[in-house]
């Protein structure tokens, strides 16, 4: 039990990550990568979930379209154009929801220390992306004074530029101090 428990750990620190992608405005992560973490088949996986489609609405799993496929390969850039047609049917993606639901469905030891593991996974990406909004907040912030400043050092500049060249009419300018007439 305990080797069940450290393995999706060690999968964690490594590469688990790397392995949820952006879809649809989901994090998700693909039937193929899920079922190599629950040690089942593809096949086994995808059975599962089509045996129990009400467990998983939109929101928790879904196959992606051809178009989303293509789309998807493009922005992988695989680099064995064999290993990317050996994909014979439109893949399952899982949002975190999807994941948790795939371990009931599963029922194995395995299955639900994964599970916790890549809720675990899901939940650092969330709050990475909160910490990254925040951080996109405050640069926000600093833009807007320095936008405020420059406004301010713009008038301060001009104001010392006319200071410093007086204007050259001489009638304009009257002299100071005791002046004797001629």
């Amino acid at each position: 039990m305990a080797a069940i428990r450290t393995a999706p750990a060690l999968l964690l620190n490594t590469s688990l990550d790397q392995r949820i992608y952006m879809i649809r405005g989901y994090r998700v992560m693909f039937d193929r990568d899920l079922a190599l973490l629950y040690e089942v088949s593809t096949k086994a996986l995808n059975q599962g979930v089509r045996r129990n489609p009400d467990r998983f609405p939109e929101d928790f799993g879904f196959q992606l379209t051809a178009e989303e496929l293509a789309d998807w390969r493009s922005q992988i850039v695989t680099s064995n154009p064999a290993a990317a047609k050996s994909l014979r049917y439109r893949p399952w993606v899982f949002t975190e929801h999807g994941v948790v639901m795939l371990s009931t469905v599963l029922r194995s030891d395995r299955a639900v220390a994964v599970s916790i593991a890549l809720v675990r996974a899901f939940v650092r990406l969330r709050q990475f992306a909160a910490e990254q909004g925040l951080l996109v907040r405050r640069v926000e912030d600093v833009e807007t004074h320095v936008a405020e400043h420059e406004e301010r050092l713009d008038t301060v500049f001009a104001t010392l530029t006319h200071l410093m060249n007086p204007p050259e009419d001489d009638n304009a300018r009257r002299r100071i101090g005791f002046v004797l007439d001629n």
